[in-house]
């Protein structure tokens, strides 16, 4: 009876992964084309965000690259959070060379609010002009193309929202590579969802909306005590299935500064996976099917490859095999296909191992993120 428990519980986790792997996070995978579209000849100005708190180097290299974009009509504006590094002396000068970088000062965090939050709404309240695309200071673009792509939405189809990805640099050793795979896979379900007209995050390292849309919503109104979640949690409360658009093209992503040690890298995602227990109920049910229906799968499948393989019952080991090789086919093809919309490259290592190793870092780090009471920007 318990054997038998365990092929339905085995069956049905299946069922429920395929239905995520082929219809859900297939859709974008296997199915989406980007569409081609004329360059548009409004260019509505827009203001690049970046809230900065002791970013001096990374000012430095990200500034002369943003004054680098094609795009005619734009400002950057960067929100000095309590710095104490030499970043102000650093933005004069560069005030001096780009006459449109702006900056703002934060010099405290009120008691009541939460110091990034309380840093871009200041920012966002001055910003010069109504196109916000917001970004951090370790990043940097990876063609001059980045803002008129990524606010096209924004600026000529009236959506509220525009979700772009932000991959990692990529650096050598087995945490880059994790790193790498996993941004990659968090991408994939926001855009899969997004496409299906139900968006549920979105990152702010790549993220665009409209100042007067962030007014109305009376900033972040509702999680000004949560200590992250400026941009997944804001999209979280406000996208809904006519105001989000994604930003499918290689030329418009960001790469990012990756975490060089486990601990820093454990401590960020502990805080990312903190702002999950904020996310709607329904919200948090996309994800948690999958990865509960993925826990299910691996558990069953290896404790009833185990019994087949005492009983000596060479059949079930075969079909077992059989569907676990397939599935691994199908992660691989899913991660493949989708890198190379996002990121124009289809190399992809390690997807079946990154899919087994994601039931630790999914069920342990998420349980110690999202059970913690509280976590630091900076």
């Amino acid at each position: 009876m318990f054997i038998k428990i365990l092929w339905i519980v085995f069956f049905v986790s299946l069922a429920i992964q395929l239905f995520y792997l082929l219809i859900l996070f297939g859709r974008f995978a296997f199915f989406y084309k980007k569409k081609t579209e004329k360059p548009s000849i409004e260019k509505e100005p827009v203001t690049v965000v970046i809230a900065a708190h002791n970013e001096r180097s990374n000012l430095k290299k990200i500034i002369p690259l943003l004054f680098q974009q094609d795009y005619p009509n734009f400002d950057v504006m960067v929100i000095n959070d309590r710095s104490y590094d030499g970043t102000k002396k650093v933005l004069e000068q560069l005030m001096a060379i780009y006459p449109k970088l702006r900056t703002v000062t934060v010099n405290y965090t009120p008691n009541h609010v939460t110091s990034k939050k309380y840093a871009l709404t200041l920012g966002i309240k001055v910003a010069k002009n109504d196109v916000l695309l917001l970004t951090d200071a370790d990043c940097r673009p990876k063609t001059d193309k980045w803002i008129e792509l990524m606010t096209a939405p924004v600026r000529l189809k009236g959506k509220d929202f525009a979700l772009g990805f932000s991959q990692y640099e990529s650096q050598t050793g087995l945490l880059n590579k994790w790193i790498q795979i996993e941004t990659l896979w968090t991408a994939i379900q926001y855009f899969s969802f997004a496409l299906w007209k139900s968006p549920f995050m979105g990152v702010g390292r790549n993220l665009c909306y409209r100042r007067s849309f962030f007014m109305a919503k009376k900033a972040f109104k509702g999680l000004w005590d949560i200590e992250c979640g400026d941009d997944d949690l804001f999209v979280n409360l406000h996208a809904n299935s006519s105001n989000v658009a994604v930003v499918v093209d290689p030329d418009s992503i960001i790469y990012s500064v990756p975490k060089s040690t486990w601990e820093e890298y454990f401590i960020q995602k502990k805080r990312h996976f903190h702002a999950g227990k904020y996310y709607t109920t329904g919200n948090k049910q996309k994800v948690g099917w999958y990865a509960f229906s993925h826990f299910l799968f691996w558990i069953t499948g290896l404790v009833l490859l185990i019994f087949s393989v005492i009983q000596q019952n060479w059949e079930q080991i075969l079909v077992l095999m059989g569907i676990i090789i397939i599935r691994s086919m199908l992660i691989t093809s899913l991660f493949r296909l989708s890198r190379k919309k996002l990121e124009g490259n289809i190399k992809v290592l390690f997807a079946p191992v990154f899919d087994v190793m994601y039931i630790g870092y999914f069920w342990i780090l998420g349980s110690l993120g999202y059970l913690s009471k509280k976590v630091k920007w900076k």
